[in-house]
C-alpha cells in the first residue's frame, strides 16, 4: 500500500502537455500546465474529481484555450486517508517557503547584476540571462532549464545525442507584430511534443543530455552573424579543450583564443565557428557571467575558475531554485521515449509518393518515365553513409557506393545523383523544395535518349517521433553529342 505522508512531501507536480496535429503532421503546442495531484490524499476512497482551466501559451498565455475535467484515483490504494486539512496546510506551507526563496534569490540576482555592471558600464550591454520566460510566461532562472538527463539505452554517444537534438525541428518563437524576437524557452516536455523549437529549446537539451554522459557542458548565450541573439553548447575537456556543439547542426567547433599572444589579429586564422560573442554560460549548478575586457568569442578565454575573467553566481543561491526537490525548479525531465516510427515502412510510403509525384511531374512536361529499381536499391549505401558521416563525423563506404554505380551505368551513358537530407516526412513538402533546386530539377526532368530514374528514401529514427530523412533521386541516360 502507498503511504499517505511520504506520498505528501513529493511536491513534484504532474505537468500535462496540449498539442494539436493538422493534416500534413505539422505539431502546435496550444497548452501547458502544471497539475498539483495531492489534493487526491485527503479524499475520501482516494478518488477525486477535478476542473481546471487550461491556458494558451506564449503571447497567448492569458487567454483561456478550454476546460479539462480530471478523475484521479491512488493506485495502489492508500493505507490511511489524510484529512484534507493537513493536505491543505502541507501545500500552504510549500507555497511560503517557494516564495521566499524566490524572493531571496532575485535579491541576490539584483546585487549580482549591480556588482557586474560595476566592474564595466559596457557590461549593460552584454547578453547576460539570468531569468527566462517559459511557454507559460513564468520567469524561471535559466539553470532550471538544464538538468542531467540519461537516454537509456536509446541513444549510445554524446555525438549520437547532438544529432537527435539536430533532428529535431526548429522554429522562431511566433511574433504579433513588429518589435523583434518572442522571448520563449520551452520545458523540455513541451519541446519534446512538440517535436520542435527554438535554438534555446536545442541547446537546453543537448548541454542535459551531454551532462547526462559525464561531461562538464554549458549552455553559451551570445550573438552570432550580424548580432542576432543565439544559444549553444560548450564542452570543457580534462586537458583543457574547449568544444563548441552547435545543437541546430550537430557541428563541432574547438575553440582556440586567438591573440593571446600579443600578435596582430590579421596573422591569425579566422575561426570556423559562426558565434561573434558570448555573454554568459551556465548549466544546472553554475552561472558565469563573461567580465573580460572583450565578448568577442574568438578572443575569449574559458577558464572558468577564473573570477578576473568570469564571475560567477553562488552556487548555493542557484541550488536554492534550481535543484532537484526545489519547489520551484521544474519537475523531473521526462525519460526520452523509443521512436514509434517503422523506418522501413515510412522509408518504403514516401519513396512510392515521390515516384508518383516525379510522374506526374513529367506527365505534365509531357515525358514519359521509366523507373529502374535495381539503381535505385544501389543509392542505399550513398544515404548510409552520409548519415554515418552526420553522427559520426567519419565518412565511411562510399568506394563501394561508387563501384556499384560505375559498374550499373554502360559506357557512353551519364549518371546524375542528388542526396538531400529533412527532419520531416511529408513527401509533398519534401518534393517541392527538391524542385527548388537546379541540380535536382535537372535530374527529375531529364529528357533523352533511354532515360531510366531511380529514388530512394531512407528514414532513420532517433526517441520521441525525431527522424532524419534522407533521399536521393537520379538518373541515368545515354549521351548523344
Amino acid at each position: 500500500m502507498a503511504d499517505s505522508t511520504t506520498m505528501l512531501s513529493i511536491s513534484d507536480p504532474i505537468h500535462m502537455v496540449l498539442i494539436k496535429i493538422d493534416i500534413f503532421g505539422e505539431t502546435t503546442l496550444v497548452a501547458s500546465y502544471f497539475l498539483e495531484w495531492r489534493s487526491v490524499l485527503g479524499s475520501e476512497n482516494g478518488v477525486t474529481n477535478l476542473t481546471v482551466e487550461l491556458m494558451g501559451v506564449g503571447t497567448e498565455s492569458k487567454v483561456s484555450v478550454g476546460i479539462l475535467n480530471i478523475k484521479l484515483e491512488m493506485y495502489p490504494p492508500l493505507n490511511q486517508t489524510l484529512s484534507q486539512e493537513v493536505v491543505n496546510t502541507q501545500l500552504a506551507l510549500e507555497r511560503q517557503k517557494t516564495a521566499e526563496k524566490e524572493r531571496l534569490f532575485l535579491v541576490y540576482a539584483k546585487q549580482w547584476w549591480r556588482e557586474y555592471l560595476q566592474i564595466r558600464p559596457s557590461h549593460n550591454s552584454r547578453l547576460v540571462k539570468i531569468f527566462a520566460q517559459d511557454e507559460n510566461g513564468i520567469n524561471r532562472p535559466v539553470c532550471s532549464y538544464v538538468k542531467p538527463l540519461r537516454a537509456g539505452r536509446l541513444l549510445d554517444t554524446p555525438r549520437q545525442a547532438a544529432r537527435f537534438v539536430n533532428v529535431l525541428g526548429y522554429e522562431r518563437a511566433p511574433v504579433i507584430g513588429g518589435g523583434g524576437k518572442q522571448e520563449q524557452w520551452c520545458t523540455l516536455l513541451a519541446f519534446l511534443c512538440r517535436n520542435k523549437g527554438d535554438c534555446e529549446d536545442h541547446a537546453n537539451l543537448l548541454c542535459s543530455l551531454l551532462l547526462g554522459y559525464g561531461l562538464e557542458a554549458f549552455v553559451c548565450v551570445g550573438t552570432k552573424a550580424k548580432g542576432a541573439p543565439h544559444s549553444w553548447v560548450m564542452t570543457c575537456g580534462t586537458d583543457g579543450t574547449i568544444m563548441f556543439w552547435e545543437s541546430l547542426t550537430g557541428h563541432r567547433y574547438i575553440h582556440k583564443p586567438t591573440n593571446p599572444d600579443g600578435s596582430p589579429l590579421a596573422e591569425q586564422p579566422k575561426p570556423l565557428y559562426p558565434y561573434r560573442t558570448i555573454g554568459c554560460v551556465f548549466n544546472h549548478q553554475m552561472f558565469l557571467g563573461n567580465c573580460q575586457p572583450s565578448d568577442a568569442v574568438e578572443t575569449c578565454i574559458f577558464d572558468l575558475n577564473d573570477e578576473s575573467k568570469w564571475k560567477p553566481m553562488s552556487e548555493d543561491a542557484i541550488k536554492s531554485v534550481c535543484a532537484p526537490g526545489a519547489t520551484t525548479s521544474l519537475p523531473p525531465f521526462p525519460p526520452l521515449c523509443a521512436s514509434t516510427i517503422d523506418a522501413s515502412v515510412t522509408s518504403n510510403e514516401i519513396e512510392m509518393q515521390l515516384r508518383l509525384l516525379v510522374s506526374e511531374h513529367r506527365k505534365d512536361l509531357g515525358l514519359t518515365t521509366v523507373w529502374e529499381d535495381q539503381l535505385s536499391y544501389l543509392l542505399s549505401p550513398a544515404l548510409a553513409s552520409y548519415e554515418f558521416e552526420r553522427t559520426t563525423s567519419i565518412s565511411a563506404g562510399n568506394e563501394e557506393f561508387q563501384d556499384a554505380i560505375r559498374r550499373a551505368v554502360p559506357d557512353g551513358h551519364t549518371f546524375k545523383g542528388f542526396p538531400i537530407h529533412f527532419v520531416y516526412r511529408n513527401a509533398r513538402r519534401a518534393f517541392a523544395t527538391c524542385l527548388r533546386s537546379p541540380f535536382c530539377e535537372e535530374i527529375i526532368c531529364c529528357r533523352g535518349d533511354q532515360v531510366r530514374l531511380a529514388v530512394r528514401v531512407r528514414v532513420f529514427t532517433y526517441p520521441e517521433s525525431a527522424c532524419a530523412v534522407w533521399i536521393m533521386f537520379a538518373c541515368k541516360y545515354r549521351s548523344v553529342l
